[in-house]
């Protein structure tokens, strides 16, 4: 059965989408959030275009289910963004916020209506893929463009980076040890125990000695003392410290490198190998901080950046130092965006591993393919190398300050009027950043690298759609206020004649 956009047939009890009323003096995100998402809803050209890009790209329900309207995913999807919600939170919301049911298409009597269960939530705005939402957002991004901008406006835009951070505790080795062993003895023990392979019992015992010497070893500190042999002792000592931590958790992962051996001797199924492949992930990373932990700890070698994890469970985790005042680290990744000079993102872009001045021009590149029309952008010093300004400007028109002393051509550019106008405006990129970080960027609690990708990729849309209903809630306002005062001229011109 194939799954619907929405239904066309209302039901008894239903609002026409077109018909629902908000409260234009709120400043909640909610009113301004639904207000755009009903003007895609009700504007026939803009609808149709973002209605045929859900039904090609979001795959069909299973046989037999016609599944969540697409209309409602992609609801649900942008409101638990823009206001930074989790799922529970969500499915409250979408059970008992009579306007938002109202936009998913519901009846007001919500106790008839059907509720959300939570698993269906996930799964279901777990379809929308991040090319997707991408596409829609540049349909967003061009509606909202064609309400703001007047006849001979040139669209120019301001770019900056961010930092999205990772849901993840800050990574030491000896907690990354403490949590490989953790998950390779709690899977290894649960498929001995269904296989009935002994040597287990006691795995809990075992993970709470283990736990012991790790908190010993993480409440050790340094000596402050000045005496070098009071330094020496102190640092044994340490180091016998992390000795017995690593022994212990070597005894462990090796006991369980040995009943994953005899699991797979055991004949087991499919499943079973299935199960066992995350433990023997594990397994690796234990190893791997054991001998991170030698080498550093007892041997007083530095790691190469490289060779470090910053997470076991968020492997895409990045540790990023931007030079930010109080903010020494960041675990996350990087974000860069594009904001045009109306206050509409109109791309961002996922940077792996790669720094600003690596980013700019393949990033400019993509931008310009979305919107042609494109004149100019602007961007910080931490963007600029004398190849990214030369590869710009055959793009665009860029303001793109030079770092340290100036050269006599360099001040005669940013001396500029163009130049100088561009980094005037540039700052306001710093509001939308902080705009996008209250909105769902701060930290993405959803786990794996797809799941981030959809999740920048929804906030993004999400602040997009909010803008264009906080436009379309202050043209409401302005023409309501034009009619009250042309009333108004009118009743004192009747009392006037009456006179």
């Amino acid at each position: 059965m194939m799954r619907k956009v929405q239904d066309r047939q209302m039901m008894l009890g239903e609002v026409d989408i077109s018909q629902i009323k908000f409260d234009g003096k709120s400043r909640d995100e909610i009113p301004q959030l639904l207000r755009g998402l009903q003007y895609i809803y009700c504007t026939p050209e803009l609808k149709d275009k973002v209605f045929s890009l859900l039904e090609g790209r979001i795959a069909v329900a299973r046989s037999g289910r016609r599944g969540m309207d697409l209309w409602k995913i992609l609801v649900l999807g942008v409101i638990r963004l823009n206001c930074d919600w989790n799922y529970d939170k969500l499915k409250e919301m979408a059970d008992n916020h009579l306007t938002l049911r109202k936009m998913l298409g519901h009846s007001l009597d919500c106790m008839k209506d059907p509720k959300y269960p939570l698993q269906t939530l996930k799964d279901n705005v777990g379809l929308l893929t991040p090319e997707l939402l991408d596409a829609i957002n540049v349909l967003v991004v061009q509606g909202g463009q064609n309400l703001v901008k007047k006849k001979g406006d040139v669209l120019r835009g301001r770019g900056d980076s961010f930092v999205v951070e990772t849901n993840v505790h800050y990574p030491t080795d000896i907690n990354l040890l403490f949590d490989a062993t953790r998950k390779t003895v709690e899977i290894t023990s649960g498929l001995c125990e269904e296989l009935g392979i002994p040597g287990w019992r006691q795995s809990a015992h075992q993970m709470g000695v283990l736990k012991k010497c790790f908190r010993i070893c993480q409440k050790s500190k340094r000596s402050m003392s000045k005496d070098p042999q009071k330094q020496e002792r102190k640092m044994e000592k340490d180091r016998q410290l992390h000795r017995d931590y690593i022994n212990k958790a070597g005894e462990l992962l090796g006991r369980a490198e040995e009943s994953l051996v005899l699991i797979v001797k055991s004949g087991c199924d499919d499943l079973t190998l299935l199960k066992m492949a995350p433990a023997e992930m594990y397994l690796r990373d234990g190893v791997h901080q054991i001998d991170l932990i030698t080498r550093r700890v007892l041997g007083g070698e530095k790691i190469p950046h490289e060779e470090k994890i910053f997470s076991l469970f968020e492997r895409h985790t990045e540790w990023i130092s931007k030079g930010k005042a109080g903010v020494p680290q960041e675990l996350g990744k990087r974000i860069c965006i594009v904001e045009d000079k109306y206050g509409f993102v109109l791309s961002h872009m996922l940077m792996n591993k790669i720094g600003d001045k690596e980013a700019v021009v393949p990033f400019i590149e993509k931008v310009k393919k979305l919107f042609p029309e494109l004149y100019s952008c602007s961007f910080d010093k931490g963007f600029w190398s004398s190849d990214n300004k030369e590869n710009l400007e055959e793009i665009i028109s860029v303001a793109l300050p030079r770092p340290g002393r100036l050269s006599k051509d360099a001040k005669e550019y940013q001396s500029s009027t163009a130049f100088t106008e561009a980094r005037k405006k540039h700052s306001a990129v710093e509001s939308c950043i902080n705009a996008l970080e209250n909105h769902g960027l701060g930290r993405c609690p959803d786990r794996g690298i797809k799941n981030f990708e959809r999740y920048i990729s929804l906030a993004v849309l999400g602040r997009n759609i909010q803008k264009l209903g906080t436009v379309l809630i202050d043209k409401e306002k302005k023409s309501r206020v034009r009619s009250e005062k042309i009333k108004e001229g009118l009743m004192r011109k009747k009392f006037a004649s009456a006179a």
